[in-house]
C-alpha cells in the first residue's frame, strides 16, 4: 500500500538528504509547469536551519522568509487579510500567501490595489533579497553584513 502525503512535512525533522529531494522535488515540478527553474526556498511553516539552508544552497536555492502574514490558509476574506496588512505594511515586506485557500485569489486584486494606493512598488522577492553577504537571523530575516 502506498502512503499518500497530505500537508508539508516538517523539514527541520528531515536529514540534509531529505531536504535536498524536497526542494530537487518541488523545484522540478516548477520547472516542468512554468519552463523556469525555481531559485529561492521558503521551508514549509517557516521552518528552517542550518541543515535546511545547506540543503537549500547545494540545489542553488536562497532561502528566504515572509515579514507579513495574510493568514488566508485559515480562510479569512480579502477584508480581513487587508486589515491584517494595513498598518504593518513597510518596504521590503515579503507577504505570505497560498495558492488554493479559499479567498486568496479572490483578495489578490484588493490587496495589492491597496498596496500600490499606499505608494509602495510589487516587486519579485529576488529584488528583495540579499544574494550575497547577508547573514539569517533568528527570526529568519536576512541582515545584510557590511564589508
Amino acid at each position: 500500500m502506498e502512503t499518500i502525503q497530505t500537508g508539508h512535512p516538517h523539514v527541520n525533522n528531515l536529514s540534509y538528504e531529505k531536504n535536498v529531494e524536497q526542494i530537487k522535488t518541488c523545484a522540478d515540478k516548477i520547472e516542468k509547469l512554468t519552463g523556469k527553474r525555481s531559485v529561492l526556498y521558503r521551508g514549509p511553516y517557516g521552518e528552517y536551519n542550518d541543515v535546511v539552508i545547506k540543503a537549500a544552497e547545494s540545489e542553488k536555492h536562497t532561502t528566504i522568509q515572509w515579514s507579513l502574514d495574510t493568514l488566508d490558509y485559515k480562510g479569512l476574506t480579502e477584508e480581513e487579510m487587508w486589515n491584517r496588512l494595513k498598518d504593518k505594511l513597510k518596504a521590503g515586506d515579503i507577504i505570505l500567501m497560498h495558492n488554493g485557500t479559499a479567498h486568496t485569489a479572490d483578495a489578490l486584486d484588493k490587496i495589492i490595489y491597496n498596496i500600490q494606493e499606499k505608494g509602495y512598488e510589487i516587486v519579485p522577492v529576488s529584488e528583495l533579497i540579499y544574494h550575497e553577504n547577508y547573514t539569517i537571523d533568528a527570526n529568519g530575516m536576512q541582515k545584510q553584513v557590511k564589508n
